[in-house]
């Protein structure tokens, strides 16, 4: 395997993981976790009509890391809400699984920052490109 394959292997391997987190927490919120989702959103003083673009963001973002479609974009807004919701839902400090959530998430920014400054790599949507079959 030539270090062209191990990038591109690395890269989409990345981003599906990246982005199956985000994938599956934006579907649970659709279903019977939205109640519960949005009375914790309120209970640190969120508004909970934010949700339904909390669930759009989860969902659309990590489609478009997994696919590769405007990556450093997505990746940009994902940090960036990641980082967002570790300062605001996961700084008790003095609860040790809050604790582990806000490393947890300050982890996935940098996979994201990561994919902001290198891109998508190779294996990536690109609607600009054509198909071509050697």
């Amino acid at each position: 395997m030539n270090s062209n394959s191990l990038t591109n292997i690395s890269m989409l391997s990345a981003r599906a993981m990246l982005a199956v987190v985000f994938i599956i927490a934006g579907f649970s919120k659709l279903g019977a976790g939205y109640a519960g989702t949005q009375a914790y959103m309120e209970s640190v003083g969120l508004p909970g009509l934010l949700l339904p673009a909390v669930i759009g963001l989860e969902i659309l973002g990590g489609i478009a890391i997994l696919i590769g479609f405007q990556t450093r974009f997505a990746a940009l807004l994902l940090a960036g809400f990641t980082l967002l919701a570790a300062v605001l839902f996961h700084s008790d400090f003095s609860q040790q699984m809050q604790t582990i959530l806000f490393m947890k998430n300050i982890g996935l920014a940098g996979g994201f920052l990561l994919l902001v400054a290198q891109g998508p790599g190779d294996w990536a949507f690109n609607p600009q490109s054509k198909l071509e079959v050697a």
